[in-house]
């Protein structure tokens, strides 16, 4: 029975997706939308419970647990990072262990059981600190303890889901298939969109509930939110596709490093053929894909060269070679994006304290929770993804004949200079709001400043806008530009990159908040009135401009992994594979 790729009639999938128990898989009855569905809507509730925690979390510190700015604002950027750095560890245990689909389920456990303890922090009385009007006695190592410790547990079982659910939705599209092929270009846009519904929900609804009704609702729902989209996820379970846990790629990378350090003095053969490499059988039997050698890192060739009986041992095949090649070349686009992620880590922190400062009333009885005007942020990066996916990608799919429209690199350039734009806007509307703070004297007194909380509506506005290209522009980046085996490992770059940009604005707004308080009068104070928070943003638009050029020479520099679909050999492996294995059922 042979099968035709180009025609996608393949009863199987040719991508080397398999079920929970590694068998083949039959397409018509697995993958997709339909199975993308259910992770979609887990994603929608974990969002949910995500921003319904860290979009008002700077405030519930220096409210509740009477933290400074700079100490509240640095709790909330060492926890966001933490959360975003966890993704390694997930991608480890996924592709060296357990598979993807069992990471994220017992990281999804964690995850419940951190927002228990969080909600159980909130809502009983000996574990809050009482309410004080004037001099507030700071909280007892208990109630930090309790709440920190959910906020950690959180943070480790968030990274572990996180890092692995986006990877599973994408492994629903055969790479192989023409048309799932096409559906998977439109995956990541969607899979942000659902992003921003959780997100949009949490700055809203949740926030307001916290604010007004109390933090044990506004921690509760989330809460029981996710327990539902747990249970959603689970019912999916039938219809996933999967890729089986191919041994920690951090054990192969290491493997290939010491090999071509240890075979230093080796010649490199001109003819690529002339490398070891496994047969291709060996590869399709796995339902593995095999990649061809590249000139790219051109002394990691030398792992794969057969040398003397006493370099034996470090004889890597060209597959292993070329994935840690893939890997690696990705290193500098991972740097690039601290920068921008310290940007994003101000909207959660000091955005949040300026709208504090602000006039917040619609009318004579409703205030505008602070942490609300993140929703304006949600809706940026919504309506963006969607006329960006439906309309631009067709728009610029005509004139660069690129299936994307514009390439992966040029998404996030443009949104680095977004970042740009926005920190320069931030800068300006902060020389404005304190000009009219001390000229009415608000600068001694530290009160409410007669401006509208819409003067910051720009810059939460621009930073949607910027968002909708970095997101989901990193994690389709990073997802596509890493080996096959090490998909998980390649999407917790993404996000790793946003967990070590908060570390370094919490790095970045210290240092500051020291060296300008000994000169005086410090940038970042307690009474934001009496600060300098223009100058502060002026700093990290100059950090991002200086970024932004380092980002053009990195990718002028780039070189793009090869499409599958542009290899014969895995091509021609594959469906020998299928067909053979086709043939056998019928």
């Amino acid at each position: 029975m042979a099968m035709s790729l180009e025609s996608g009639q393949g009863e199987y999938t040719l991508d080397g997706t398999v079920d929970l128990k590694g068998n083949p898989v039959l397409r018509s009855k697995t993958g997709g939308w339909t199975a993308c569905s259910f992770l979609v809507v887990y994603e929608v509730f974990e969002r949910m419970a995500f921003y319904g925690i860290s979009s008002n979390l700077v405030l519930y510190l220096t409210n509740k647990l009477h933290q400074g700015t700079v100490d509240a604002s640095n709790n909330v950027t060492n926890w966001v990072g933490t959360v975003f750095l966890a993704p390694v560890l997930g991608a480890y245990v996924a592709d060296a262990h357990l598979g993807r689909y069992w990471t994220f389920v017992f990281a999804s456990v964690i995850y419940l059981m951190g927002m228990c303890m969080l909600t159980l922090a909130v809502s009983i009385p000996s574990l809050k600190p009482p309410p004080c009007q004037t001099s507030c006695p700071p909280a007892s190592t208990l109630q930090l303890c309790v709440f920190f410790g959910g906020l950690y547990i959180l943070a480790i079982g968030n990274g572990g889901a996180k890092s692995n659910i986006s990877t599973i939705g994408a492994d629903q599209f055969d790479e192989l298939h023409p048309r799932e092929r096409m559906h998977k270009l439109s995956f990541f846009n969607w899979w942000t969109s659902s992003i921003y519904v959780g997100t949009l929900f949490a700055n809203t609804v949740l926030v307001y509930l916290q604010d007004n009704v109390g933090w044990s609702i506004g921690y509760g729902i989330p809460t029981l939110g996710l327990l539902i989209s747990i249970i959603i996820f689970l019912a999916g379970t039938p219809l996933y596709r999967h890729r089986m846990p191919q041994g920690s790629p951090f054990t192969r990378m290491a493997r290939v490093t010491v090999a071509a350090i240890r075979k230093w003095n080796l010649p490199i053969p001109a003819n690529g053929k002339e490398l070891y490499e496994l047969d291709l059988e060996v590869y399709t039997k796995k339902r593995m894909l095999r990649i061809d050698v590249t000139n790219s890192m051109r002394f990691l060739n030398r792992a794969a060269v057969k040398g003397d009986s006493n370099t034996k041992w470090a004889l890597c095949s060209v597959t292993h070679v070329e994935e840690t090649k893939g890997i690696l070349r990705m290193v500098p686009v991972f740097l690039a994006m601290f920068i921008p992620s310290i940007t994003v880590a101000q909207s959660n922190t000091l955005f949040v304290k300026q709208a504090t400062t602000l006039n917040r009333h619609i009318g004579p009885h409703f205030q505008i929770p602070p942490a609300s005007l993140g929703a304006f942020i949600t809706i940026s990066m919504l309506v963006s993804v969607i006329l960006y996916d439906r309309y631009f990608v067709k728009i610029m799919r005509t004139w660069t004949k690129n299936s994307r429209g514009i390439t992966l690199l040029q998404r996030l350039g443009v949104a680095l200079f977004l970042h740009i734009v926005t920190m320069v806007v931030a800068c300006l509307t902060e020389r404005r709001r304190l000009t009219v703070a001390r000229s009415h004297g608000l600068d001694k007194s530290g009160g409410q400043v007669p401006l509208t909380i819409f003067t910051l509506l720009p810059q939460f506005v621009l930073i949607g806008l910027a968002d909708s290209f970095l997101i989901a522009g990193t994690i389709e980046f990073f997802y596509d530009q890493a080996p096959e085996s090490m998909k998980s490992l390649g999407t917790s770059y993404s996000l790793s990159a946003y967990g070590i940009g908060n570390f370094l604005s919490s790095f970045v707004l210290t240092l500051v908040s020291d060296i300008t308080s000994r000169k005086g009068k410090g940038w970042i104070l307690n009474n934001l009135n009496a600060s300098h928070l223009d100058y502060y943003y002026a700093f990290l638009a100059i950090l991002s401009f200086l970024n932004f050029i380092l980002f053009l020479f990195i990718s002028y520099k780039y070189t793009y992994r090869v499409e599958l679909s542009e290899s014969s050999d895995v091509v021609r492996g594959v469906q020998e594979a299928t067909d053979g294995h086709t043939e056998l059922k019928t």
